[in-house]
């Protein structure tokens, strides 16, 4: 399955009052995720002028505090392919080692033609599906040991 990491720092605009990551703004970040993670098998989200991809869902977990300036390591997954929607599974990381879980979340979109939910263009189908996991299951679960510490669940 397609999945790349980006290493980001919290930046002065996406901070809050307080001085850490305010939380509307890990949107932004998700999104950013999108099209990396498109660009890295050839696609950008406007590749096909014929075809929008609105967000139908769009949630986040709060683990811990990202700060201003903190590094992080956004990791990008295709959760899952269905027929007219992607899913996209997103993990940060407040190391770069990607031990401590900061936030995860995911965010699903349709694809629409002529105002109407379709099938994915068969060009990015295969773009993606050639990365899918056997029988979908791509989501990783992490969990928090008595250290503080996360890992991925076997």
């Amino acid at each position: 399955m397609p999945s790349i990491e980006l290493t980001r720092r919290i930046r002065w605009a996406d901070a809050d009052a307080a001085g850490r990551l305010h939380y509307p703004r890990i949107f932004e970040y998700f999104e950013e995720g999108e099209a990396e993670l498109l660009r890295s098998v050839g696609f950008t989200i406007f590749y096909e002028t014929d075809y929008d991809f609105p967000r139908k869902h769009v949630e986040a977990t709060f683990h811990r505090v990202l700060p201003l300036d903190a590094l992080f390591v956004m990791r990008v997954t295709i959760g899952k392919l269905g027929n007219t929607s992607i899913r996209y599974d997103y993990h940060l990381f407040a190391d770069e080692a990607c031990t401590q879980l900061a936030l995860e979340g995911t965010m699903t979109i349709v694809v629409v033609k002529d105002g109407k939910p379709t099938p994915i263009p068969e060009k990015l189908r295969a773009a993606l599906s050639s990365w899918e996991a056997p029988g979908g299951k791509q989501k990783r679960e992490y969990e928090t040991n008595e250290n503080n510490e996360t890992n991925e669940k076997a």
